[in-house]
């Protein structure tokens, strides 16, 4: 398998942090959502408060997935800092470049993820 050059890890880097940065983007846009449902007198009965609890657990979990996309990013951009990317955490092995191409963030061979 090639190695991996220096160009391509750099276009992954920025690939990475351009993720990270719209990650975090969204997330600060969809604060409000994640919010404490409050009582409001005006809103038409049960069913609202409801839709607006069903809201914000979506919301929740969403915001859920969203960290733990940064949590994989973050420790692509690790790897990179310390020379170990475009390896798997796993056996060692070099991922594929068609892997990396698909998902930069990945770190474990396709054998190791499934296995």
């Amino acid at each position: 398998m090639a190695m991996i050059t220096e160009n391509e890890i750099a276009k992954y880097a920025a690939k990475l942090r351009e993720a990270l940065s719209n990650l975090e983007a969204e997330s600060d846009a969809r604060s409000q959502d994640r919010a404490v449902v409050e009582l409001d007198q005006q809103m038409v009965g049960r069913l609202s408060r409801m839709d607006a609890l069903q809201q914000q657990a979506t919301a929740k979990g969403t915001q859920q997935r969203r960290q733990l996309e940064v949590r994989r990013i973050k420790a692509a951009l690790d790897r990179i800092e310390e020379g170990e990317f475009g390896y798997c955490t796993d056996c060692g092995d070099a991922l594929p470049g068609a892997r990396l191409a698909m998902d930069p963030a990945a770190p474990r061979c396709v054998s190791c993820a499934t296995g």
